[in-house]
């Protein structure tokens, strides 16, 4: 058996991965990428006498989309944080929380210094369920925002409704075959859709073409969206025989 080959490992990178920050405590001091953390549904918290807002804080704090105190950062800010945020102009005063979320375990980002950070924001594109970021690693954060636009132009308009129908579809296939032992051909079976359907097909989609679609997914069929919908009314009558309008994926 001849040796495999695999990728060869090229350090200096970061882990890019979706944290899930759903009802976890944030800690903003000053300002940040607050929106950010808001739309990831996180529980925010501002420190900041109030005329160090931004625009931006000013009118989440006004909304009540925060809560809010007009103080300065005191280490008792970080008791039950999972996460701190700090764009302070006082490079010392930046060091002193970055060392007391250090003690405490505290993921932190401490902006414009990349060494006092756990993590880093990056460039993000947004549609809907679609999130794309793009990480310079704190090199070229200019340039970051270059590539993500450039990115994002090359996407398909509906591409954000496609990626929710396909995730309302597995939901209701989970319903249809909740056991653990599913599991794989659940997953083949999805795989089937995702190569059979185009995005204008699955933006097309209605709950009852869904429903429809699902019958198929015990003899391990996938008709084409067109043949499901000349088929209504007749898939109680379904024998598996409709081979004449399934999808076939090419070798």
């Amino acid at each position: 058996m001849g040796e495999q080959e695999f990728p060869e490992v090229q350090g200096g990178g970061s882990l890019i991965l979706a944290w899930q920050i759903r009802n976890k405590r944030v800690l903003v001091v000053a300002a940040g990428r607050i929106l950010n953390v808001l739309n990831a549904d996180a529980k925010v918290t501002v420190v900041s006498p109030r005329e160090g807002l931004n625009p931006e804080v000013a009118y989440r704090i006004e909304k009540g989309q925060v809560d809010y105190v007009d103080r300065k950062f005191e280490p008792s800010d970080l008791d039950n944080v999972d996460m701190v945020l700090t764009a302070v102009d006082d490079p010392e005063a930046s060091s002193q929380i970055w060392k007391l979320c250090k003690e405490r375990k505290i993921a932190a980002n401490i902006a414009d210094v990349p060494p006092e950070c756990d993590f880093y924001f990056g460039s993000v594109h947004r549609d809907g369920p679609l999130q794309i970021m793009v990480s310079t690693n704190g090199k070229g954060p200019r340039l970051a925002n270059i590539v993500r636009r450039s990115i994002a132009e090359n996407l398909p308009e509906n591409i954000g409704d496609a990626i929710s129908k396909i995730g309302k579809l597995r939901q209701m296939l989970r319903k249809v075959a909740p056991a653990p032992e599913e599991g794989p051909k659940r997953m083949a079976w999805m795989i089937k859709v995702s190569d059979a359907y185009s995005l204008e097909d699955l933006c097309e989609m209605d709950e009852n073409d869904m429903e429809a679609l699902l019958r198929f997914y015990a003899p391990d069929k996938v008709p084409r969206l067109g043949c499901l919908k000349a088929m209504e009314g007749e898939l109680d009558a379904f024998d598996g025989s409709f081979g004449f309008c399934l999808y076939i994926k090419p070798e």
